[in-house]
């Protein structure tokens, strides 16, 4: 029976591939058993406890519950029933809360009523106190096994009791996270009627299926808290704007970054105003049109270096244009690239990491580029789906990865230290996990090239 009960849980779990963990917004009805143990000042024996909780997450890391429990059990002196009922309201912290496994703290209070036979232990109300926490296991976006612990003060007498239990968690609502892909080639989300998933957060520096992106950093200063292009850096603006006219079917990405002075709120909003207004002068200076272009500031969330030093905060606060661009010979692309990303379309069976015959033409494009080209460096990325916990995925993606390093220094005698291998599991989808041909795009390896390549 567990073996089946076992079975019938992973199957679940495997066919629900939503995206899992606390979102705001959302509710949560859960049942549970477990014991309660009463302070030995009390004469009342330990007992099973069942209840109910019923919460609401404001945000992804606080929530509020009411929570219901009854406790049968006996007085320890004499053979006599009592009743244990207990009421409260607690606020939950949640850690971590976009993994599967979620700790939380709670704290709160409320009342407890103890019903008794016969004499020995009086029947009574007393308020009580509670802190504690537990463990979420999310199995899917509506489904959670939770087990909590609490310290339950008794207000009147001064008296320690113990909850310890386990629930399944019921969940409904939430807000997606509308994250609107940067490249228009991404698969486009079922109609909602059938989509329960939130769109995927395409990450920037990842290629579109068939497509390199070229990476470049805009040697750009701006005057504290502006965010106008000084004349003198058109120049570094026609760049991008002279590469984007000789290939026309190019798209670009502007992305801002600041330094770590001032808030996270402030650095935000100026990083995307600088973004932007590389975006209007593409778009008015140089005639590209604006539907190829999109702005995203990162603040001071990603800096290239430390912020301890004045130089550093300069290099921190930088342009940076991501260019997607039909795929083409190596020789022909060497005009603006700093970085370049490749994304290899490498498919590997079930809990494997060995590369198949059929896909070492797609490895020949990087050996090749890094052979014509010896002082670049690379960092081959693994990407897997939903499918599986965080650890195994990650632990999958990290050997998947690293099977490229090994063929790449083997059949092109590319010396290891150009390559590292960076496993990145189910973090970074470019698809949707709620459809195969999702799936299979989110089953990648990119490789990520740093080059300076001499102009041809």
């Amino acid at each position: 029976m567990k073996r089946l009960l076992a079975a019938g849980c992973a199957l679940f779990a495997l066919a629900t591939t939503a995206m899992a963990g606390v979102k705001p917004g959302s509710f949560a009805i859960t049942p549970y058993v477990g014991g309660y143990t009463f302070d030995g000042e009390q004469h009342i024996k330990t007992g099973p406890t069942f209840g109910i909780r019923g919460g609401y997450n404001f945000t992804k890391n606080c929530g509020l519950e009411g929570v219901f429990g009854y406790t049968p059990t006996e007085q320890t002196k004499r053979e006599s029933d009592v009743d244990a009922i207990t009421y409260r309201l607690e606020g939950l912290y949640h850690f971590m809360p976009e993994t599967d496994l979620v700790p939380f703290l709670a704290v709160g209070g409320g009342g407890i009523t103890i019903d008794s036979e016969g004499a020995g232990v009086r029947s009574r109300t007393d308020g009580i106190v509670t802190a504690g926490g537990g463990l979420k296991y999310f199995i899917n976006e509506a489904l959670a096994v939770r087990t909590d612990g609490r310290y339950l003060l008794d207000l009147s007498r001064t008296l320690s009791n113990w909850e310890y239990t386990v629930g399944l968690s019921f969940l409904f609502g939430g807000e997606k996270k509308a994250v609107a892909p940067v490249a228009p080639a991404v698969a486009a989300p079922a109609e909602a009627t059938s989509a329960p998933e939130a769109p995927p957060a395409v990450m920037a520096a990842e290629p579109r299926p068939g497509l390199m992106k070229y990476c470049t950093d805009l040697k750009i200063e701006f005057d504290i808290d502006k965010a106008d292009i000084r004349p003198q850096y058109k120049d570094e603006v026609k760049r991008v704007a002279d590469y984007m006219k000789q290939y026309p079917n190019t798209t670009a990405v502007i992305e801002g970054y600041t330094d770590d002075v001032g808030s996270d709120d402030y650095n935000m909003k100026l990083s995307q105003r600088r973004a932007e207004a590389v975006v209007n002068s593409l778009v008015e200076d140089f005639g590209i049109d604006r539907s190829r272009l999109s702005a995203k500031g990162y603040g001071k969330t990603q800096p290239l270096t430390s912020n301890a030093t004045e130089a550093g905060k300069q290099k921190n606060r930088r342009i940076q244009a991501v260019v997607d661009c039909a795929l083409e010979d190596p020789k022909v692309i060497a005009k603006l690239p700093d970085r370049l990303c490749v994304s290899l379309n490498i498919q590997f069976d079930t809990d494997k990491y060995t590369i198949k015959p059929q896909y070492h033409d797609e490895i020949a494009k990087v050996g090749e580029f890094m052979k014509q080209n010896p002082t670049t460096t690379a960092v081959i990325e693994g990407h897997t789906d939903r499918v599986g916990s965080y650890d195994y995925n990650m632990k999958l993606s990290q050997r998947r990865a690293e099977s490229v390093v090994t063929y790449l220094a083997d059949k092109f005698g590319i010396e290891r230290s150009r390559l590292s291998a960076k496993g990145y599991g189910y973090t970074r989808p470019i698809g949707y996990n709620s459809d195969p041909k999702g799936r299979a795009m989110n089953r990648r390896i990119n490789a990520i090239i740093d080059c300076v390549l001499q102009q041809k």
